[in-house]
């Protein structure tokens, strides 16, 4: 049996992996490398899979860095299932859709800046492409062992990632020409005591191999509920100089946190008269899946919604509607506050609300959580003396603020647990580091050595291993 890792190796975003056995061949995730726009097409244009012979993908959740190149693997010959919990996949379509849309923006941006004679540039995908590939999508319970194929070759099973919604650590058992294998992906681990999920559920009967994530193996994280303080400190601030708060936010997890928070705080009486708009039709659409699925959320949703049937909404909060709403507010003067994606600041119409911000020291922006290398998001958190948005180049004055209490992912004390705790039960062989920056990966190996029987591996890009 072989292990190929095919993107999230040595870095933060293109999850894929490839599984091959004597009969199967197997991806787990196949996520968007995301970063700036010309390295992002080049990687993404080329799968170094062959769709064709693919038997099936294991989704482990639906943002778009573990899912968004799916229908690329479609357009390229795909036809196998896609299992994934029943949540990821009513996320993935509004994903994947909202992705497609970009891609054909892309293109139709392209193929205008070409000069000369060459041909139009195609999107790497389209809408029609995305809705094809959600008819190979298989949803499956948590908790409940799936058989794939005959003869018990192989079977999986989704338990809690407490990441986003939907969002699974996957345990796969493979019986290759006789020989039994468990491996476990973690896809992305949230954190404990977040609002609105589950906690990532621990491993209790061992693994053979373990592929995790590392993209905090070296940091901690501040509490969630400092994170509701801070948020509303900067408000107040905001409200005193009269300035504007900008928050870039994902579309899934970040938003709904943020105004469950914001929603707890009107209902507390301490929330400033400040109005807050939430500009992403993505987002919005989001969060009514969050309520769809509120039963797999945690139990501190489910007392809140029995007084408050909308945790996520209140009297000061707006959900934009359209584009010319969305641009009104650039015009709008005094205290408001606009939560928007895309949360690294690369595209989506956050970045026109920037535009309008960054040069005006009585804004601020609030970064809410990991901003990628060569991101706008990245050049904020970096307080550069200048921002290019646009082509353009504005100078970086408002306030940046970068509060990393709402990250879905779990910090290296979250880590250690989840490996001791799972332990405890059984016993983990091979660890893979992934989904991390180098020295991330490589301090989480030292922190997770005690808990594997071999030295923890921090695998590079399109490396194999026999397991």
């Amino acid at each position: 049996m072989k292990l190929t890792f095919l993107g999230a190796a040595g870095e933060v975003t293109g999850s894929q992996h490839l599984i091959e056995t004597s009969s199967r061949r197997l991806l787990l995730d196949c996520g968007f490398f995301q970063g700036p726009r010309a390295e992002s097409r080049r990687k993404n244009e080329r799968l170094l899979c062959e769709p064709k012979q693919l038997d099936g993908v294991i989704l482990s959740h639906a943002h778009i860095d573990h899912c968004g190149n799916l229908p690329r693997l479609y357009r390229l010959g795909f036809r196998g299932p896609i299992f994934c919990t029943e949540a990821t996949a009513d996320v993935a379509e509004l994903m994947l859709l909202d992705s497609a849309k970009i891609q054909e923006e892309d293109a139709n941006y392209l193929s205008r800046k070409l000069r000369g004679n060459h041909p139009p540039i195609e999107p790497l995908y389209t809408a029609e492409d995305v809705r094809e590939l959600l008819k190979l999508f298989e949803p499956c319970p948590f908790g409940e062992w799936h058989d794939v194929g005959h003869r018990n070759e192989l079977r999986l099973r989704f338990s809690p990632a407490g990441h986003i919604l939907g969002s699974a650590i996957t345990e796969i058992d493979i019986n290759d020409a006789g020989e039994r294998k468990r491996i476990v992906f973690t896809g992305d681990v949230g954190r404990r005591n977040m609002p609105l999920l589950n906690d990532p559920a621990i491993i209790t009967d061992g693994a053979d191999v373990v592929i995790c994530e590392s993209t905090y193996g070296n940091r901690l994280h501040g509490s969630s509920q400092d994170m509701k303080a801070l948020l509303l400190k900067t408000l107040l601030e905001a409200e005193a100089r009269s300035g504007r708060v900008i928050i870039p936010a994902f579309a899934l997890g970040r938003t709904q946190q943020v105004t469950y928070f914001l929603n707890d705080l009107f209902n507390s009486g301490l929330l400033p008269p400040i109005p807050i708009f939430v500009d992403s039709p993505l987002a919005t659409r989001v969060t009514q899946l969050f309520l769809r699925h509120q039963l797999e959320l945690d139990a501190d949703l489910q007392e809140v919604v029995k007084h408050d049937p909308d945790p996520f909404g209140f009297h000061n909060l707006t959900y934009v509607a359209n584009q010319q709403e969305s641009m009104e507010l650039n015009r709008r003067t005094g205290s408001f506050v606009v939560v928007s994606a895309s949360g690294m600041c690369e595209s989506g119409r956050v970045v026109h609300h920037l535009r309008h911000a960054v040069s005006d020291p009585r804004n601020t922006i609030l970064l809410m959580g990991y901003q990628a290398p060569h991101t706008l998001g990245r050049q904020l958190a970096e307080r550069h003396s200048t921002v290019r948005i646009y082509n353009q180049d504005y100078p970086l004055q408002a306030q940046v603020l970068q509060l990393d209490g709402l990250s879905a992912h779990a910090d290296v004390t979250d880590l250690k647990w989840w490996f001791e705790e799972s332990t405890r039960h059984g016993h983990f062989g091979k660890a893979f580091l992934v989904h991390g920056e180098p020295d991330a990966a490589q301090a989480l190996a030292t922190t997770i050595r005690d808990y594997v029987d071999e030295e923890p591996i921090v695998p590079k890009f399109g490396e194999s291993f026999e397991i």
